[in-house]
């Protein structure tokens, strides 16, 4: 893979708020980010479009670019549920001269940084609680009950792993961590 720009980490358990402060950095021009659409092997959700929310997947066609060494990351989330990071996406962002932002699962973000240490800024989102995640979770009502406590069974794991990124935002007041998002981000890609 080519040397490009920057790359920028968002990691979190689900709930946390990540997707949300990612989107809110992609309406600043100025930091001249281009979102890294991540290839799955689920059913798309509600409004989910494939090629702009994720690269959705047959079980098949994902291990067959595992095979021919295609993702830059990848993991098996939950069994048979594949998530990663293919080596084109991040060259298609690169060409166009941008910084590449991830909104991706905790292991995800952490091999990126270790594939790409000086360029890669890591940041792991951290909610109020873990009572605070099963709040929001059952608010989304996108999945079942046991689907929601998979979750949360995963995300005291996550938030295990916090010291090991390079910056820690807690999202207790969403206006709050945007701003220090932002102002993390525009300090990186100086």
């Amino acid at each position: 893979m080519s040397n490009g720009g920057k790359l920028i980490v968002f990691s979190a358990p689900s709930g946390s708020g990540k997707t949300t402060i990612v989107r809110h950095l992609l309406e600043h021009s100025e930091l001249n980010l281009e979102f890294s659409i991540s290839a799955a092997t689920r059913e798309a959700r509600g409004e989910e479009i494939n090629g702009k929310d994720y690269y959705f997947m047959s079980l098949d066609q994902f291990k067959n670019h595992i095979k021919q060494e295609e993702f830059v990351e990848w993991e098996e989330v939950y069994r048979d549920n594949f998530y990663g990071t293919l080596k084109s996406e991040v060259e298609r962002i690169w060409a166009m001269g941008k910084n590449v932002i991830f909104d991706i699962d905790v292991a995800g973000g952490l091999r990126i940084k270790k594939k790409f240490p000086e360029q890669t800024l890591a940041v792991f989102v951290k909610p109020p609680s873990i009572d605070e995640l099963k709040i929001r979770l059952k608010k989304r009502s996108t999945e079942s009950e046991d689907k929601i406590n998979m979750r949360i069974a995963k995300a005291s794991v996550e938030l295990a792993t916090a010291p090991q990124f390079d910056t820690i935002i807690k999202n207790y007041d969403l206006d709050i961590a945007k701003e220090e998002a932002y102002n993390l981000v525009k300090e990186f890609i100086k």
